[in-house]
């Protein structure tokens, strides 16, 4: 949040002194249930021996609502301190994994519970661990563990022994069709049967659960979403005010919560579309299944504080159908947007750009910019860096004719001010003739203060949506450019912010020399603004340094010609005014 607004201050500076100057000085350019439709008698009000089911110990907890307004949770919320250490014990076990491969990612389960113990994405390398990106603790109970609300009982099932078909993993290949995992567990001596099937597609990160409770009246499930995404970018800082728990309210829309803001256990009421982890870059989300009334959305959320900075720990329930199946689906990968649009309800949200007052315009900007940086990238077989160097210079050249429109404006304005001078003189005692003959002056010269900075402004969007493009965008991540090693990530050895300050003098400096007269506010103004834009740049994204100084060097030569423009323009007869 601090360096969207260290760019924001430096955009109103920059605007504010574009304005002000050609005002001033022409012409310098310069609600609902946890689970919707089951009875709330059925979720508070216990239910009796489940069948005389026995499970282990580790699976048996039961306890007393304890938080109010929330049937169906309170039960669980009470017993998750009890039941996590039980959890973690079998996490750290390491019991033999079940790989799960693709060309895209490593999925790596526990039969201890069923849970998912790692999530690798493959394509990504990481800077915080060796090797791929890793969407989950090392050191956590994992994900994807569940528990069964029975009356006022609840089955902890993430401890125990499942089978696993087919046991030795799968290789989900690419070209090939979708594969399947199941996890079962059946009592040895009552009818309880529990199963979970994960469905892999080979050519995206999006996993299709189902699965069937039978031999007990089950009411809800809870899964485990884990506790977080580990940082897996080399700005430790950038990852902190990225890390939060996203939830998308059937009603009340999306709302994120920063990790470094839970504390103790609390409730989110449900319904919801979909429950997710953000970091800055990825995502692990689960959404409700396809199927229509309890299934098309999930329960509440119950998040619950852990020990470990930027940790948090989520239970998500979702409802059971009568027959006692029940589906979800899982994402577990790269917040690409197109990805995330194509799950719909409006996953591509989950890390928004910028405040939501920018959202609407920013959006479609960036959406343009994308579409052009990756064809320029595609066709014209570049590096996003020369990409970047292309695209300034290319945004100089279509603005060339709106900047020569300017250029006359301000000449025009520039002639008539000395008339204007001499008007508000000649009638500052009759504010009324003053503003008839300023108004006379306007139409018979065209005279408009703002109408040499408007085309001017029009940049400022790009520059504005290519600042979100690099602190959001995964497609620039560690995408190295001569001695940059990341063009997301700020300049090591600041040579782009120092560049970017001397193009921005050179401007100024040009444009003084062409002014008739100056003042000591212009002069002062041309050393302190480079000054404070090289203090607000040199922590920002190096791409965005880069194709602002390329902007700036591709907009002196046109500089140089708007100087010796207005000097040709200083040594006509001054115009005088009309009879």
């Amino acid at each position: 949040m601090r360096t969207e607004i260290r760019f924001l201050l430096a955009v109103v500076l920059m605007i504010a002194v574009l304005v002000i100057t050609n005002i001033a000085f022409p012409p310098i350019p310069p609600e609902v249930p946890a689970s919707p439709e089951v009875p709330e008698s059925t979720l508070s009000e216990p239910a009796g021996d489940p069948g005389g089911l026995e499970l282990p110990a580790e699976a048996q907890s039961s306890g007393d609502p304890e938080i109010p307004g929330a049937p169906g949770i309170d039960v669980l919320a009470g017993e998750v301190g009890d039941t996590v250490s039980a959890a973690r014990e079998g996490a750290g076990e390491a019991p033999q994994g079940v790989l799960v491969e693709s060309p895209l990612y490593s999925f790596t389960f526990s039969p201890s519970g069923a849970r998912l113990l790692s999530a690798r994405l493959l394509r990504f390398r990481s800077f915080g661990f060796e090797g791929a990106v890793e969407l989950l603790h090392p050191d956590g109970p994992g994900a994807l563990g569940s528990q069964i609300l029975v009356g006022r009982d609840t089955l902890d099932l993430r401890n125990l022994a499942f089978e696993v078909e087919p046991e030795g993993g799968l290789q989900v290949l690419e070209g090939g069709g979708a594969q399947s995992v199941r996890f079962t567990y059946r009592h040895p001596s009552h009818p309880f049967t529990y199963y979970v099937e994960y469905r892999f597609a080979p050519d995206g990160y999006v996993v299709d659960v189902s699965g069937r409770v039978s031999g007990v009246d089950a009411q809800l499930i809870f899964t485990d979403l884990g506790s977080g995404i580990p940082f897996n970018e080399p700005q430790e800082r950038d990852e902190a005010r990225s890390a939060a728990y996203v939830l998308n309210h059937l009603r009340q829309g999306i709302r994120s919560q920063p990790l470094n803001k839970v504390s103790g256990t609390r409730v989110e009421e449900g319904p919801f579309l979909w429950t997710a982890f953000k970091s800055k870059y990825f995502v692990l989300a689960m959404l409700a299944g396809k199927g229509e009334g309890d299934e098309a959305h999930l329960g509440g959320v119950i998040v619950r504080d852990v020990p470990g900075e930027y940790q948090a720990e989520l239970s998500v329930t979702h409802s059971v159908a009568a027959d006692g199946s029940f589906a979800y689906r899982l994402f577990m990968g790269p917040q690409e947007f197109a990805r995330l649009a194509n799950m719909g309800e409006d996953l591509e949200n989950v890390n928004p750009y910028g405040w939501k007052f920018f959202r609407p315009v920013v959006r479609p900007f960036v959406g343009i910019i994308m579409t052009i940086l990756v064809f320029l990238h595609e066709n014209l077989k570049l590096g996003y860096g020369w990409v970047l160097i292309v695209f300034g210079i290319l945004m100089r050249v279509v603005l060339y004719p709106l900047n020569q429109k300017a250029m006359k404006a301000q000449m025009k304005n520039m002639a008539v001010q000395p008339l204007l001078q001499e008007i508000q003189t000649k009638y500052k005692d009759n504010p009324e003739k003053l503003q008839k003959e300023m108004m006379k002056l306007y139409k018979e010269h065209g005279f408009n203060p703002l109408a040499g900075c408007l085309p001017m402004l029009l940049p400022w969007p790009v520059l504005i949506a290519l600042f979100f493009v690099f602190q959001n965008t995964i497609e620039l991540r560690g995408v190295s450019f001569l001695w940059l090693p990341d063009l997301s990530a700020p300049d090591p050895y600041y040579i782009l912010p120092a560049f970017l300050g001397v193009s921005m003098f050179a401007l100024q400096w040009v444009t003084m020399r062409s002014m008739p007269q100056t003042n000591p506010q212009m002069k002062m103004m041309m050393y302190v603004m480079p000054i404070m834009m090289v203090f607000i740049f040199f922590s920002l994204a190096s791409g965005l340094n880069l194709y602002y100084s390329t902007a700036n060097l591709a907009t002196l030569p046109q500089q140089i010609l708007i100087a010796r423009e207005r000097k040709k323009m200083q040594a006509q007869p001054p115009l005088a005014l009309s009879k």
